[in-house]
């Protein structure tokens, strides 16, 4: 059967050379023949010397025609078939998806031009390690031979003549003159690998002007090129390389150190990849060392990678790039322009896990434009990565780490430096005041308001577009507050400081950073030595204390905030710091005291004219009134509260009152059920129904977690006897949405609210358990209040399971507690408790 006409069988090297041969022995032969006639030789032995040069003139042609097997095709001039591909790594590991899915491309390939295949990707992430797989893998479909080249990419790169002269000598193209330049040399390109199946690697090009005029034209070729960047060949396939994953990582090393020091050691080995920035080359670096010293253990060496200005000497262990990192990160580094190199000196003096474009422009001094350029640059060069664009609509940018160590090796001018931070500083601090202002413009009415700046946020009302930047900000500004105090910018780092304490404050959540940018906040203020700044810094650490439930401290801070306040003149101020001891002290249980600096705050705020704190710390004192059960007064003060709020368009606040008018309604229709008033008991629970309802879908529109979690747990104390298991699944959805928001304090707090529904649903055991964990949890925060409130809730389920002596305990350490804080309702509460559960159970009748 005849082969397909895309099959046919091209013609031998033998075949094309034939005429050659051919011509040479006739030349011979005339030559002979020549010679009968200038040399005096016999007639005979002329004829004969004719003869045999025509014989052999003969055989030569014949056996130039005959066929050649397919399957050794032989070069020209009877050289070998090339085959130059470098040898497989014996420790090559972790590509099986990138080695299926070239497999798999070049198995689809339509055969109407060369196969070519780019990967690209930062020095030392593999790439001529997996080209060197993939091109033994498909090796015997080129039995034409395999070529290779070195291209030296940005370490002095070859010349595309030096590469097509090198390619053609391999194919036994003897050039014995010069072929004229590139041009020529292409054409004879061309055509000596027409008609032939040949497999070209072509190793590190520079760009896609090194490579282009070395892809042959003819369709059974195919190319595997790699760079540092794309190539965008036509015709190409590009694919970037990226580092490994910490799987794949963890087994190049062990293949390098074995097997059963990895095993042994996992955590030290996994540290020693991320440590290595899961880059292959540095991870190998790393299994050679381990490999050659049987007296390191893992954690020896990651100890010694641990140490950010020890790590590039530990990664290398020769000159060569394929031998060391920062000689690999050096060619990178010396092919950017002047302004790239600075730019990325700059930005390796930053700590701030990614940043958006605006930063290089800012450290450039330059356009935000201009600057995200220069990045984008260096995104091409494999020196920095975009992470992708950000819940504000901008793209992100990261030095990978390895890179930042690199770069922060390299000098920079110290004015230079400082200026540049000053400006990203100043770009943060800008951005934050303006987020912080959007989302509670009442925390800082007492100065005069900034110009709020474009940062490009795509969500409405402003409160959202603020919550979605700090999200999204957070670890950079925090990042940018640490190098402020780091660097000795205090005013830069207390700007900051306060909004971002502003925004956690608002959100209620990122505890833990709000409480350690607290402490700057007052570090910051003690250093530029202004007693108002000191004051606010005071009254953000009480805040952010007394949310962790730690009252001691936060009453501390509050009564120092208003001393110092009150000194300076501030009196808007003083009635923010008034507020703040009433809050902690109602917050501790000594609600007396606590009432009367709530009541003073009220008073102050309505002299300065502010509306809406005056009716905020109502909505506080209302608060405290319902915990002394004021229900009157508490719904009283409440409603006037929401009648400002309303008039004000305050959407929000509106929600947080109706929140805590629904608790009031709630806890008033509970005494009426009690009283055996059912009636106005139900109306009661409708009205308290309607108003958490209506908080729970406000700040569920606002995606406010932490404002809607606490309306949910006001949801599910309702204690609606027709809604128990819908107000069980709101306890529970509010303790889940608190948990994830890391508020400690306020998954306590619904331990007590789960205890109570508990008990409502018949549950008496699990409600006592949830009882007990609300105790520990407030106890391990500090909070002795809330403590001693669990407790006593503890012996009172006891008591209604007809458990006296179980409730004693909890009734004791109730009363203690209470009477330590001088609490003196509470104590009376837990008295009653004692005294019932230590009453002598009553001697049944005698039958």
């Amino acid at each position: 059967m005849p082969a397909p006409a895309d099959e046919e069988k091209p013609p031998t090297r033998r075949a094309i050379a034939a005429p050659a041969a051919v011509g040479v022995v006739a030349a011979v032969a005339s030559a002979l023949a020549a010679a009968t006639s200038i040399w005096d030789l016999p007639v005979a032995l002329g004829v004969g010397l004719t003869g045999a040069a025509a014989l052999l003139a003969g055989v030569v042609a014949w056996a130039s025609t005959a066929p050649q097997s397919p399957k050794e095709p032989a070069a020209l001039g009877g050289a070998p078939v090339p085959a130059e591909l470098p040898p497989v790594i014996a420790h090559f590991t972790g590509r099986a998806d990138a080695l299926a899915d070239l497999r798999a491309r070049f198995d689809r390939r339509d055969g109407a031009a060369p196969f070519v295949v780019s990967l690209y990707g930062q020095g030392g992430v593999g790439k001529s390690a997996l080209a060197t797989r993939f091109a033994h893998d498909v090796i015997d479909a080129f039995p034409g031979g395999q070529l290779y080249f070195d291209l030296r990419g940005l370490d002095g790169a070859v010349r595309p003549e030096e590469v097509l002269a090198g390619f053609l000598r391999s194919l036994g193209v003897r050039l014995t003159t010069d072929p004229g330049g590139l041009q020529e040399l292409r054409k004879l390109w061309w055509t000596w690998t027409k008609d032939r199946k040949l497999l070209i690697f072509l190793d590190n090009a520079q760009d896609g002007n090194q490579v282009k005029d070395l892809i042959p034209t003819e369709r059974r070729c195919a190319v595997i090129v790699t760079s540092r960047r794309p190539l965008e060949l036509a015709n190409s396939y590009d694919t970037q390389l990226v580092p490994f994953t910490e799987a794949q990582g963890l087994e190049l090393l062990a293949r390098l150190a074995g097997d059963e020091r990895v095993a042994a050691d996992l955590a030290s080995a996994q540290e020693i990849v991320q440590l290595c920035d899961r880059l292959p080359l540095a991870i190998s670096i790393c299994g050679g060392r381990l490999g050659t010293r049987a007296h390191w253990s893992l954690h020896d060496l990651a100890d010694r990678l641990a140490d950010e200005r020890r790590r590039l000497d530990q990664l290398e262990v020769g000159s060569q790039r394929d031998r060391s990192v920062r000689a690999s990160l050096q060619l990178s580094y010396d092919d950017c322009t002047r302004i790239q190199r600075r730019l990325l000196r700059l930005l390796a003096q930053l700590t701030a896990p990614d940043v958006q474009d605006w930063v290089a422009g800012d450290l450039l001094d330059t356009s935000g434009t201009d600057g995200a350029d220069q990045l984008e640059t260096l995104v091409t060069s494999q020196l920095a990565e975009c992470t992708g664009h950000d819940a504000t609509g901008r793209l992100r940018y990261r030095l990978h780490d390895l890179v930042r160590l690199f770069a922060q090796e390299q000098q920079v001018d110290p004015e230079q430096r400082r200026a540049a931070i000053e400006r990203v500083l100043y770009g943060y601090r800008r951005r934050a005041e303006s987020a912080a202002e959007a989302r509670w413009p009442q925390d800082w009415t007492s100065r005069r308001p900034i110009t709020p700046i474009h940062v490009n946020w795509p969500l409405t009302p402003a409160e959202m577009t603020s919550a979605t930047w700090f999200t999204t900000e957070r670890l950079g500004l925090l990042a940018a507050i640490h190098l402020a105090r780091a660097e000795g910018m205090w005013e830069q780092a207390w700007s900051m400081g306060r909004a971002f304490c502003s925004l956690c404050h608002s959100l209620r959540a990122y505890w833990s950073d709000w409480e350690t940018v607290a402490d700057i906040l007052c570090e910051a203020a003690e250093q530029i030595g202004d007693a108002r700044a000191m004051g606010i810094a005071l009254l953000e650490r009480s805040a952010v204390a007394g949310g962790l439930g730690r009252m001691e401290r936060a009453l501390t801070d509050a009564r120092r905030a208003l001393d110092l306040l009150t000194a300076q003149g501030e009196t808007w101020w003083a009635a923010r710091a008034m507020r703040a001891v009433g809050m902690t002290l109602f917050s501790g249980g000594n609600l007396d005291s606590g009432q009367e600096y709530l009541t003073r705050s009220v008073t102050t705020f309505k002299a300065e004219g502010d509306r809406w704190w005056t009716a905020r710390t109502q909505r506080n004192l209302a608060e405290l009134r319902l915990a002394q059960r004021g229900y009157g007064e508490a719904a009283a003060l409440l409603e006037e509260a929401l009648s400002t709020f309303e008039a004000d368009g305050n959407r929000y606040s509106e929600a947080q009152t109706q929140r805590a008018l629904g608790e009031v309604l709630a806890a008033k229709a509970r005494s009426l059920l009690e009283a055996g008033e059912d009636l106005a008991a139900e109306r009661q629970y409708i009205l308290a129904g309607n108003a958490l309802r209506f908080a729970i879908k406000a700040f569920h529109d606002r995606h406010e977690e932490w404002e809607e979690a606490r309306s949910l747990r006001a949801a599910g104390e309702i204690g609606d006897p027709n809604n128990r298991l819908t107000e069980y699944r709101n306890v529970t959805d509010a303790k889940e949405m608190l948990a994830k928001l890391g508020d400690s304090w306020g998954v306590a707090r619904t331990e007590i609210s789960e205890g109570r529904v508990l008990e409502r649903l018949g549950r008496p055991r699990e409600a006592v358990a949830a009882m007990r964990r609300a105790s520990s949890e407030f106890e391990a925060l500090g909070d002795r209040w809330w403590q001693a409130r669990s407790l006593r809730g503890e012996a009172e389920m006891l008591l209604r399971a007809d458990r006296r002596e179980d409730a004693r305990e909890p009734a004791r350490q109730a009363l203690a507690i209470y009477l330590s804080l001088g609490n003196e309702v509470g104590a009376r509460r837990a008295r009653d408790v004692l005294d019932r559960a230590e009453a002598p159970r009553p001697v049944p009748p005698a039958s």
